[in-house]
């Protein structure tokens, strides 16, 4: 039954009736198989099919019977991948060359002619082993990517009773249940990964992968092979198969940091494995399935970058289902004490010290504060006036902040002619036409003002 199909395999065998027979065994119970009479075919056909199986015969030479092409072979398949699944087979089989075979890395090792039933058994518990392997193997680099800076699955607690941060913690109670792919936007500093992690934390996905990459943190080159994986020998550096952080993320949650600065090009690539729900690693022409919920986030203008042609609007459609913009830290009020207590208790029992609270006046700079780096900006302050605390307090003069320079205005252009024309101007407007009332609003005579009307040029009236 169709059901039962499973599992790719790659026969290599220099007897085509031997390829014959097993094709027509197989083809009926398997995904896909293929079938070579030459194994200097391994490499192409393996990066064509990833089979979960070879099936390999040991001999290739007419009236070889040895079995070392089949051992070379093996050892050249395991050095492509340490995980391969290889069944050898002979004519000439003994006890010895069995537990060689074994002791060399294959899975297995089937005598010709085989019994039909045993061979599949043989077949599909490598199939499963494979399976398996795979399995292993990605919950290994999720593993690793939950250690690394790309990826987190700590879900730190929101705090804030302002009015505007309870209408962004209303949207995450209402959207995390759901697979709705969410867009945080905001300036820096303000959280927006805190959103994200709380949103994979109340949902149905909680307990699987939440795996975070900072698209602003990763060179253009190595982008695709971040998001996509790729196969050994896809490039110069690629020494190992590796999955990339969305098949990684399959299953559970997909947060992009900074999506904003993805290459036109990616975006493309980024909104078609979103449309069909699958990848293809960087070298490979076989794809594979993904099941993410998506969150992006930026702290640009990501509907100007659309406007402007830098960012592509379908994908924006794709990826914001719902928006949520974390308001700046200076627009939340009494929240900026309550982050700071929070982050006083903190590093006070991170660094031992005694310092237990915020004097009045630590209490009034930190609220007259315009915090341009946002919560961020508050946590490093504090940490810092705790290290550098004297007393059980922190006061005023323990805060070091510093306002963002402001840009000073360009000198401006004085033109004499252009500011009497203007005020002129301005005058005939305020008098209604008349140059009596006019001249008296700029303090000359009427005749004066005659005279300049006829030199500059005609005013606006």
């Amino acid at each position: 039954m169709e059901e039962k199909r499973k599992g790719k395999v790659l026969v290599i065998d220099d007897n085509e009736d031997i390829l014959f027979a097993l094709n027509l065994l197989l083809k009926p119970l398997v995904e896909d198989i293929r079938a070579t009479k030459n194994p200097e075919q391994i490499d192409r056909l393996c990066d064509m099919v990833h089979p979960d199986v070879v099936l390999m015969d040991m001999n290739f030479r007419r009236d070889a019977i040895s079995g070392e092409e089949g051992f070379e072979w093996l050892e050249h398949i395991l050095h492509r991948d340490a995980q391969a699944v290889v069944i050898l087979m002979t004519a000439y089989a003994d006890a010895d060359k069995a537990v060689r075979a074994l002791k060399s890395g294959a899975t297995d090792f089937i005598t010709k002619p085989w019994d039909n039933s045993k061979l599949l058994a043989t077949l599909f518990a490598g199939i499963e082993l494979s399976r398996e392997r795979h399995k292993n193997r990605l919950l290994e680099q999720r593993m690793e990517v939950a250690a690394s800076p790309f990826g987190s699955t700590a879900a730190p607690t929101i705090i804030g009773e302002s009015a505007a941060m309870q209408r962004v913690l209303q949207t995450v109670a209402q959207v995390a249940p759901t697979d709705a792919n969410v867009l945080i936007l905001g300036e820096n500093g303000t959280g927006k990964d805190v959103i994200a992690r709380q949103l994979c934390a109340r949902s149905g996905r909680a307990a699987k992968p939440f795996v975070s990459i900072d698209l602003g943190s990763v060179p253009e080159q190595l982008f695709e092979s971040e998001l996509f994986g790729y196969e050994k020998g896809a490039f110069t550096d690629a020494h190992k198969t590796k999955a990339g952080r969305m098949e990684t993320a399959s299953g559970g949650t997909l947060f992009l940091d900074e999506i904003g600065n993805l290459p036109l090009p990616l975006q493309a690539k980024l909104l078609a494995a979103l449309e069909r729900r699958e990848i293809s690693r960087l070298g490979s022409t076989q794809t594979t399935p993904i099941d993410v919920r998506l969150l992006c986030a930026t702290n640009a203008d990501i509907h100007s970058e659309v406007a402007e042609g830098r960012f592509r609007e379908d994908l924006l459609y794709r990826i914001n289902t719902i928006e949520i913009t974390i308001p700046p830290l200076r627009e939340r009020g009494e929240d900026i004490i309550l982050l700071a207590e929070h982050f006083l208790a903190t590093y006070a029992r991170k660094y031992n010290k005694v310092v237990k609270t915020l004097n009045r006046d630590a209490r009034q700079r930190l609220l007259r504060h315009s915090w341009p780096g946002n919560v961020r900006e508050l946590m490093h302050a504090v940490e810092r006036a705790v290290l550098l605390a004297k007393g059980t307090a922190l006061c005023a003069q323990d805060f070091v902040l510093k306002e963002p320079a402001r840009r000073s205005s360009p000198t401006p252009t004085l033109n004499l002619e252009r500011l009497e024309q203007e005020a002129i101007e301005r005058a005939m407007q305020i008098a209604g036409g008349n140059v009596t009332r006019a001249a008296e609003l700029l303090g000359i005579t009427r005749f004066a003002l005659y005279r300049k009307l006829r030199t500059l040029p005609p005013p606006s009236l």
